[in-house]
């Protein structure tokens, strides 16, 4: 569950996770996958959103490093 660890706060290029956020991240993502279940939505929807997710968090992880780098 790489994308667990990502949403928990661990960097792409590198850096230091802590369990609660990947716990954290696990938790998001499950939650994602049951809400989808819960509301019927189509199964090829319960790949696509949370690699959306994913997508998101990488891109707020990597504007969060520009903006400590410069």
């Amino acid at each position: 569950m790489v994308a667990a660890v990502i949403l928990g706060g661990t960097s792409l290029s590198g850096g230091r996770g802590t369990l609660v956020g990947t716990l954290l991240g696990v938790l998001v993502l499950k939650v994602i996958d049951n809400g989808i279940i819960m509301l019927q939505w189509s199964q090829d929807l319960q790949m696509i959103v949370p690699g959306v997710v994913l997508v998101i968090a990488t891109y707020l992880d990597l504007v969060r490093r520009r903006a400590d780098a410069g």
